[in-house]
């Protein structure tokens, strides 16, 4: 959405600059999303007549913005015309001929020589006239708290974008391994925490998706299998969204190459581990269901006539058997039918 811009110092009671600074260009600008015309379509559509912006969204953003500096630039008796000119036409002024123009009311030097000039003056602050003594004043460094910090931290495009892989990678592995609890809750907070810092910060939603649908191919080469097509998919779509999510033209909103090129690794290495594990698992014998009995040991509970009742892995089953077994001699399942076990009996030695 646009961000409103105010042109320094129409919102202070003392407005002043520094040589070689320049002050304006005040205009709403848009952060984040896709322009819908290239550039040069974009600002045809956009002029009408004497310059106003020709589509009306446009024209309630701009004349609202000019509006709202117009009534702080009169509030502080400063040049309201050229602060409506900043926000029109994007004006800019260097700081000398700000002072000329009234746009300022000084230039300083440093903040010392700024205390020393406003020593004296009566400015209004909440519509009653103030003096101000500013001689001799001691100027205090007041850092951030520790809430701006943590703000500033989540909110860089590196630590999100790991938030919230983190968070995705955690919910899958809770999904896929109900009750080990510390995935799922370390997830959910990544992502939750993920998703507020990229409210502040401009994304491209199909960058976000095909990191998305990379992480699920991988996923799904994992459990089904697809001699690494899907890996190899997943892999490419992870990159090409990590490299979109973020826009280049946004300054400071870039995800850094570093990152994206350790997340795809690691991403390809937990790839590769799942699928060793899952091949070396496939190659071990199987200890459930009807082929787990074949070749188990158990105990005769009841025989009579070549048939009888035999306990093996702590059930009770049915079993038939071509010899004559003994009430509590070893036995070992060699067939299977239905809910009736084949025994024979194990000899000693």
């Amino acid at each position: 959405m646009p961000a409103p811009t105010v042109a320094p110092g129409t919102r202070c009671a003392i407005a002043a600059m520094a040589p070689g600074t320049n002050i304006g260009a005040a205009t709403p600008v848009q952060l984040g999303g896709i322009p819908l015309l290239p550039a040069d379509q974009k600002e045809q559509k956009q002029q009408g007549k004497n310059g106003e912006p020709a589509d009306t969204e446009t024209r309630k953003i701009v004349n609202d913005a000019v509006a709202y500096i117009r009534s702080l630039a009169a509030l502080n008796g400063r040049n309201a015309d050229w602060a409506a000119e900043a926000v029109r036409s994007a004006a800019s002024l260097p700081a000398s001929e700000a002072l000329t123009l009234h746009v300022i009311d000084m230039i300083a030097d440093d903040n010392a020589d700024l205390l020393r000039k406003i020593d004296g003056r009566t400015v209004t602050v909440a519509g009653k006239p103030q003096r101000l003594e500013t001689a001799g004043l001691k100027l205090v460094t007041v850092p951030p708290g520790w809430h701006t910090d943590l703000l500033r931290l989540v909110t860089d495009p590196n630590v999100a974008f790991l938030l919230m892989l983190i968070g995705v990678y955690g919910l899958i592995l809770e999904f896929f391994n109900p009750g080990s609890v510390l995935p799922g809750l370390v997830g959910a907070i990544s992502l939750l925490v993920a998703l507020y810092a990229l409210a502040f910060v401009p994304i491209n939603y199909a960058g976000a998706a095909l990191v998305l649908l990379g992480v699920a191919l991988m996923v799904a080469e994992a459990h089904i299998g697809a001699f690494g097509a899907l890996g190899v998919g997943g892999i490419a779509a992870f990159v090409i969204g990590a490299l979109l999510m973020f826009p280049s033209r946004a300054p400071g909103f870039a995800l850094s190459g570093a990152v994206v090129a350790g997340a795809a690794i690691g991403s390809a290495v937990l790839l590769l581990f799942v699928l060793t594990v899952l091949l070396r698992s496939r190659k071990r014998p199987v200890v459930t269901g009807a082929a787990a009995l074949l070749g188990a040991e158990g105990e005769t509970v009841a025989w009579q006539d070549g048939e009888g009742r035999v306990r093996v892995h702590g059930e009770i089953w049915r079993a038939r058997s071509k010899g004559a077994l003994e009430v509590g001699s070893r036995v070992k399942v060699v067939s299977r039918d239905g809910l009736v076990l084949g025994v024979e009996a194990i000899r000693p030695g």
